[in-house]
């Protein structure tokens, strides 16, 4: 079985030639049918149309590559509202920007940070929460997105 890092490599400039921004992807395999999701973005946005080619064109390179076993399922969406963050550069991207941080287990007795993003500081998120700035372990973020600001 493929990893994310691997399937990454492998549908990246799938997705970039076909100018679009692969912004990550998830990978859930299961005994019985898995799913492949994969985030796009573009300046002008994405619309149902833009998810059918990128879909097509990734399908056509899993079925002759063939990274997963068994069966799954292709999703192929806009990153939405609530950004995911997938990359380490995207904790420098989106500086300023609201953050919501869930980590793999806890953290002074905490699991989730939201805040004001202020960037990375060598292996840490540092999110300004409004008690003051806390240092995330980037090896304990399990999930963290950009939030839509009201």
């Amino acid at each position: 079985m493929a990893s994310v890092d691997t399937l990454t490599q492998l549908l990246e400039p799938v997705v970039a030639g076909l100018g679009y921004e692969l912004v990550g992807l998830e990978y859930h395999p299961n005994r019985k049918r898995g799913l492949l999701r994969i985030y796009i973005d573009h300046a002008s946005g994405i619309g149902v149309d833009d998810c059918a080619q990128v879909s097509h064109q990734v399908s056509g390179v899993l079925d002759v590559e063939e990274p997963l076993s068994g069966e799954y399922n292709l999703e192929v969406s806009s990153p939405g509202l609530d950004r995911p963050i997938f990359k380490t550069s995207d904790y420098d991207r989106f500086i300023g920007e609201q953050i919501r941080v869930r980590l793999d287990g806890t953290l002074d007795g905490r699991r989730k940070f939201r805040g004001r993003l202020l960037g990375l500081e060598g292996e840490a998120v540092v999110v300004e929460e409004p008690d003051g700035a806390v240092r995330v372990p980037l090896e304990r973020v399990y999930k963290a997105f950009v939030e839509l600001e009201p």
